[in-house]
């Protein structure tokens, strides 16, 4: 009876004592091979290597075209093969794209004729504003205005004559980096034209490839998330500039041009706005204080407005918040540049969804 008693405590002894706290399946860091770690470390080098060489035009352009591709060649392989389907994508989209660049080159250029007044005019109210602030602020500064609008074209093609080799190179920059988009553009096509989804590869082929479809995937994640945002925030402006202010003020000098400057410089995230908003502010300027003060409050609330939109839509693609986006954006912006403010959503949403597919995050 005594053994019994002694066992049974034994036993008791045993069941309370702490047993070690093993870790699930889930919490487990994830077990990479080194093909796997090598096409992460060609990935980031890639990256890397597209901002610092200047190539991001001619990735952006290439993954777009990319993703136009095969977004159109679905609905057409109802009625033919997946081959011809993609090829007849390709054609299709290249005559959107000529068509829509001759169309815009057309448009600007008639645009800027027909406006040339209004630039006459948008320089007499900004001398107007100048005489108005020059009884305001110190005779230092004052002395360094211009007092007519022949002296302020005078001063200007001063500046261009003195920066006139900046603006040269401005020029040949342009044009390589048009030059860049164009050849993105066929890379990308025939990239989408030859792809083969059932294709047996090597070890570090597959791994790659993966990096490759992940990334294009957090491309067009953030671009055709982007483009929505920029639509509305246009049509928002455009609303504002085009009908709502000519009813208590004077319509704004070259409207329409703003509308269209919004919409393209819109498609960076957040930043694009501010850029937006700041032209808008200094040309309502030019028409009268009251107007910019009221083109000011009305694009604070739009600028909440994208904040919003970017936790809601962007935010949602890939699973980040605005301020995660921003600091991404400063980031780059200190590292590259403007290059850098426009590659930080696509390369960070990238980064983000490894890490998920990762478990890290």
């Amino acid at each position: 009876m005594a053994k019994r008693n002694q066992a049974r405590d034994d036993g008791q002894v045993q069941d309370l004592r702490p047993r070690p706290v093993r870790l699930t399946s889930d919490m487990s860091l994830p077990k990479l091979s080194a093909v796997e770690i090598g096409s992460y470390l060609l990935m980031l080098i890639g990256m890397w290597a597209v901002i610092d060489l200047r190539l991001l035009g001619a990735l952006l352009a290439g993954l777009l075209v990319f993703q136009l591709v095969h977004t159109i060649a679905p609905r057409i392989e109802r009625h033919m093969s997946s081959q011809r389907a993609r090829w007849l994508a390709v054609v299709i989209l290249s005559v959107v794209i000529v068509g829509a660049l001759t169309g815009l080159t057309l448009g600007i250029i008639e645009h800027f004729e027909n406006d040339v007044p209004s630039v006459q005019k948008l320089l007499d109210q900004a001398m107007q504003l100048i005489d108005q602030a020059r009884g305001r602020i110190p005779h230092f500064v004052a002395n360094y205005l211009p007092v007519d609008t022949e002296q302020m074209k005078a001063r200007a093609a001063e500046l261009m004559q003195k920066n006139a080799n900046m603006l040269q190179q401005s020029g040949k920059t342009a044009a390589r980096g048009f030059t860049h988009i164009l050849i993105g553009m066929i890379i990308g096509a025939i990239i989408a034209v030859g792809a083969q989804k059932h294709m047996q590869r090597l070890p570090l082929s597959t791994a790659f490839v993966t990096r490759v479809t992940r990334f294009a995937d957090a491309f067009r994640r953030i671009v055709f998330a982007q483009v929505k945002i920029s639509a509305i925030n246009a049509g928002f402006t455009g609303i504002f500039l085009l009908v709502i202010l000519p009813i208590f003020h004077d319509t704004l000098p070259l409207s329409k041009t703003l509308v269209l400057v919004t919409f393209i410089v819109g498609l960076l995230p957040v930043i694009g706005n501010l850029i937006s908003n700041t032209i808008i502010v200094a040309v309502a300027l030019s028409v009268s204080f009251p107007a910019a003060v009221m083109s000011l409050v009305f694009l604070i609330l739009i600028h909440k407005l994208e904040y919003f939109l970017n936790a809601r839509i962007v935010g949602g693609q890939i699973e980040a918040r605005a301020w995660e986006l921003l600091i991404a954006m400063l980031v780059m912006e200190a590292a590259f540049g403007i290059p850098g403010v426009v590659a930080a959503p696509i390369f960070y949403a990238y980064i983000k969804r490894e890490l998920i597919y990762l478990r890290l995050v």
